[in-house]
């Protein structure tokens, strides 16, 4: 997308009236394409406060069950027997914008997308989500095993609005399009979150290693 689509700056203001604007009449003439603030300039006037700014028009997609991934360590087989044990899980889920950056590092950023959602949704909006438990795995002979989750996500798409008490880049209101993926409750549009065991055979190198005297006919534990 074209950088004059992604950022809308605020001449776009210009057709309203002095009375329900009060700033027009203040606003310098609009700035050269070079004189434009990046997106992560804005956005980051935004997180810090330094831009007041509202995130308007949210729009709620459909969740979806995002991808697996692993939340535990690995048990790895080298007995001649199922190994079984109970194996602790930990699983944090956080929010990022439509550039990849994560939106729940600190700032103002999710706070003012919670409050957008609420306004128009009537829920709440959460950045991060996590969980923790434990479950019981059984790792067959020459195996490796371990726990993964995948989290009901969703996006939420609206424009950042930026307000400056003087004007930066010689405009008082920027605008930027956005959109903010991240974890939603359990059950959203009938998708839940979803815990299972994974394995898979050990490579050639893993199975060499077993013949060490501590891990010989053992099963044992790696962090992951």
């Amino acid at each position: 997308m074209a950088r004059s689509n992604m950022i809308r700056h605020g001449s776009r203001l210009m057709a309203l009236s002095t009375a329900s604007l009060g700033l027009v009449a203040a606003m310098a003439v609009p700035a050269a394409a070079a004189d434009e603030p990046t997106r992560e300039q804005l956005i980051a006037d935004c997180a810090s406060g330094e831009g007041k700014c509202t995130f308007n028009e949210p729009t709620l997609g459909k969740a979806y069950l995002g991808d697996f991934r692993q939340v535990s360590n690995s048990l790895y087989n080298c007995s001649t027997s199922d190994a079984t044990q109970s194996m602790g899980w930990s699983d944090t889920v956080g929010s990022t914008d439509s550039a990849g950056v994560s939106v729940t590092a600190g700032g103002n950023i999710a706070g003012i997308i919670d409050l957008s959602v609420t306004a128009s949704y009537s829920h709440t909006w959460s950045s991060s989500h996590t969980e923790d438990s434990s479950l019981n795995m059984t790792v067959k002979p020459g195996e490796v095993g371990w726990i993964s989750r995948a989290q009901v996500m969703q996006t939420v798409t609206g424009t950042w609005q930026t307000h400056y008490d003087s004007p930066k880049w010689d405009h008082y209101y920027w605008f930027v399009p956005d959109t903010v993926t991240g974890p939603a409750p359990n059950g959203t549009d009938g998708q839940s979150n979803a815990v299972t065991v994974k394995t898979r055979k050990m490579t050639t190198a893993e199975k060499k290693s077993c013949s060490a005297e501590s891990k010989k006919g053992q099963a044992f534990v790696v962090k992951r």
